[in-house]
């Protein structure tokens, strides 16, 4: 059996796309084929699709709806690489990137204008994002030539503006209801915000971990010898946002967890220094989704990310990732709020992947068993 897919890039990360119809002609469970065409278990994924690293061993999975509000429809799966499991819990802001250009390229918005708006909903939160596709004279550029920090090559520049994103997984933007609460860790009482915004996030400050806020570039290293610590907050932490019944049943992908200070002086171009942890690692640049939280929160009196911030609503708020500076955006329109991001997008290779014997057997064997019903 063969499947029609893309490989693209969205923002910092790499994500297989496919449509809804071609994945139903599998008849096989989503759980166990995703897993199957990445690779997984195997860290290195060596059967599979999958990038072997958190940033690319996604996919999403793309519809288009009968509801004329919306262009779009898409899920978000994050499949596991040492586990065969997907991660349903959450979106993929960066892959969200691809959704628009998607949706153009393939004929389903046309281009209008030197920005296409296209409306999309992502399923796993119930989240419209806005997303504008810069169509210069109402087409994609002949080469594309938007940069952005983390990637080296150009993209088609991708806006995504997050529609009234407080509460969209858990129902409210501060799920305890405090703007700082205290966990338990490793003998330590660590103070936290937890924000749900474009994603559950949990923030912690550099300085309770003994991070260096003046070296900035030490940061990973101090990071990687407190893993395990880290993970014992995140865990608890979604137990008190409701994600988890215990700490042991936490999922891999939410909440997720950022270590936060203010820059120093002698760096004027950002507003807050960020290390991000995806799937118990630290980010090579930034969950996008978790950018909307943090921007949220920057905005929301007495969290953490707001003592150090500035207190006065600003239209930016610049993040020093890794990856270079990631810069949101916020706007009131029609009534909502958009919280947003400029991203870069692009198709890698429009492909045909083999779907693994034992699945394809499977498929056929239950499309006969129908038939002769």
């Amino acid at each position: 059996m063969k499947l029609e897919a893309e490989w693209m890039r969205g923002g910092t990360s790499k994500c297989w796309v496919f449509e809804t119809e071609h994945l139903d002609e599998t008849r096989t469970s989503l759980d166990e084929l995703l897993p199957r065409l990445f690779g997984s278990p195997d860290p290195r994924q060596i059967d599979g699709v999958g990038g072997a690293t958190s940033t690319t061993s996604k996919a999403m999975i793309l519809r288009r709806p009968a509801n004329e509000d919306v262009d779009v429809e898409f899920t978000f799966a994050q499949v596991g690489i040492e586990e065969a499991a997907v991660d349903w819990g959450s979106n993929c802001g960066n892959c969200s990137a691809v959704v628009g250009l998607y949706a153009i390229e393939k004929g389903w918005v046309i281009p209008s204008g030197d920005i296409t708006r296209i409306v999309t909903r992502n399923t796993n939160t119930g989240q419209i994002i806005i997303q504008r596709v810069a169509t210069p004279a109402g087409a994609l550029p002949i080469v594309p030539d938007a940069q952005m920090p983390g990637v080296a090559f150009p993209g088609y520049r991708v806006g995504l503006g997050f529609q009234d994103p407080a509460g969209k997984t858990t129902g409210n933007l501060l799920p305890t209801g405090e703007a700082t609460d205290t966990i338990m860790a490793g003998g330590t009482r660590w103070t936290v915000s937890m924000v749900d915004a474009g994603a559950p996030v949990v923030i912690v400050r550099a300085e309770e971990l003994g991070l260096d806020t003046a070296r900035y570039d030490s940061w990973v290293a101090g990071v990687e010898l407190q893993l395990e610590t880290l993970e014992h907050i995140r865990r608890q932490a979604a137990v008190r946002m409701g994600l988890a019944l215990s700490a042991a049943e936490a999922a891999r992908a939410i909440p997720k967890l950022a270590i936060v200070a203010s820059p120093t002086q002698s760096d004027p171009d950002c507003d807050v220094n960020v290390l991000m942890l995806s799937m118990g690692k630290p980010h090579p640049a930034l969950a996008i989704t978790g950018s909307i939280a943090l921007t949220l929160a920057a905005r929301t009196p007495g969290t953490v990310l707001n003592s150090i911030s500035v207190d006065t609503p600003r239209p930016t708020l610049r993040l020093r990732t890794p990856a270079g500076v990631i810069e949101t955006w916020s706007e009131e329109r029609d009534g909502s709020l958009l919280v947003g991001v400029d991203r870069t997008a692009r198709t890698i290779a429009t492909t045909i992947i083999h779907v693994p014997e034992a699945l394809g057997s499977a498929a056929v064997e239950d499309s006969l068993a129908s038939a002769t019903q």
